[in-house]
């Protein structure tokens, strides 16, 4: 005699949620929803959008607009820093230097071309060197008037300082640059040019190192 099979009446949700596969709708599922939703208040169909959301994210991890958010941000962070230029903005001027007719007979005899002595002197003078916005007067010093010892060359100075240097002494604009700034610039060339005649004569005086035999 065979054993007659239990016919089911209603769903049971616990042997429905092994038949699960993939996104395939489960019997019982539906009912299940709705049961929650009366216990809730929240309508089914909000329930089963919330039920496979969780089960499509992983706990713990980010949503899309997220990650665009902070890869937004950590681009904007990578992005280079300002340039010191950008935020300390110059302006260029064209500059000609002469030495003093009193630094002309060690240029002469230091045994170096004198317009050597003089360029390298120039770069040693600018060489870390800011306008100052306070007018300092031209010299009364004697320039020589051999223009081959003559230094040119284009200085990039503070835009803001040489705008005080204009307001205050070109209000209208018709000075050279250079015959705002020379007052600066020029000592501090003539005073590099003596340390340069000075550190050849000593190097000149200094006995040499007898040949090994």
């Amino acid at each position: 005699m065979r054993k007659k099979i239990p016919t089911i009446t209603r769903p049971d949700p616990a042997y429905a949620a092994t038949l699960r596969q993939g996104d395939r709708e489960i019997p019982g599922k539906e009912d299940e929803a709705q049961v929650t939703a009366t216990n809730t208040g929240t309508p089914a169909a909000d329930v089963d959008a919330d039920r496979h959301e969780s089960e499509r994210t992983p706990e713990g991890a980010v949503a899309p607009h997220q990650v665009t958010a902070e890869s937004s941000a950590l681009h904007t962070s990578l992005r280079a820093p300002v340039s010191a230029r950008a935020l300390n903005p110059t302006r260029k001027i064209d500059i000609r230097v002469n030495a003093l007719e009193r630094q002309e007979a060690a240029l002469e005899t230091c045994g170096v071309e004198p317009a050597h002595v003089v360029r390298a002197a120039l770069r040693r003078a600018v060489k870390g060197w800011q306008l100052s916005p306070v007018f300092a007067p031209v010299a009364e010093e004697r320039r020589t008037r051999n223009t081959q010892w003559q230094a040119r060359t284009s200085l990039a100075v503070d835009a803001a300082s040489l705008g005080v240097l204009l307001r205050d002494h070109d209000p209208l604009d018709v000075l050279s640059k250079w015959a705002l700034i020379r007052g600066q610039v020029e000592p501090r060339i003539w005073g590099e040019i003596d340390a340069i005649l000075e550190e050849i004569a000593i190097r000149a005086a200094s006995p040499h190192e007898p040949n090994a035999p």
